[in-house]
């Protein structure tokens, strides 16, 4: 009996540290952390795109947190500043990602505002980078002999339509690249320190 009151009493203890560190001391750290003046809550259409990240399984092979420059290369890589907790509050779940088949996303946005680029990468992405290893998703696309009213045709390079017919972007992909364009974290997080008064004609 007394073995299994210590064996309790130390699964206890071990939960209640394990649920101080992992949820209660992080909670405290950034209860109080507002969004960067620049940082705008996501559109209806960019939540829809959000969903279709998530559906397709993106956030597997992409991350979305470049690291600080003492940590690894990912500013050298182009993938911007490192992020703050302040980048995520209105990220529900949070996409943070941790693989990196491909890039960081973080300001994919930035680094690629075109949504024609972005619509036929999805449609045959070695079209556009042609080591890559990212899957097609022809699926979110339809093949018409014609335009119809309100139809987005994307523009593929040549040989990539099928012959005689259009590409048409379905709004699963134009919520997808809505999405993918508002990552543009490239606002200062960090106020510039105050120049004391006459310091700049010394």
């Amino acid at each position: 009996m007394l073995n299994e009151i210590k064996l309790a009493t130390g699964a206890a203890v071990s939960l209640g540290v394990a649920t101080a560190a992992l949820v209660v001391l992080p909670y405290i750290q950034v209860k109080d952390i507002h969004p960067p003046a620049e940082l705008k809550p996501y559109t209806e259409q960019q939540l829809r795109g959000r969903s279709v990240y998530i559906a397709n399984g993106c956030v597997y092979c992409h991350s979305q947190q470049p690291r600080d420059r003492s940590h690894g290369p990912d500013t050298a890589r182009g993938w911007g500043r490192a992020s703050v907790p302040a980048d995520y509050v209105f990220d529900q779940p949070h996409l943070l990602g941790t693989m990196r088949t491909g890039p960081d996303l973080f300001n994919i946005g930035a680094r690629q505002p075109s949504a024609d680029w972005h619509l036929g990468h999805l449609y045959q992405p070695r079209a556009y980078v042609p080591d890559s290893n990212m899957p097609a998703y022809p699926f979110l696309f339809r093949h018409k002999p014609a335009v119809e009213e309100g139809d987005v045709v994307v523009q593929l390079p040549p040989g990539q339509n099928p012959p005689g017919r259009i590409t048409v972007a379905s709004q699963d992909a134009l919520d997808l690249v809505k999405y993918l364009q508002s990552m543009n974290h490239t606002y200062p997080v960090i106020a510039p320190a105050q120049t004391p008064p006459g310091a700049a004609s010394k």
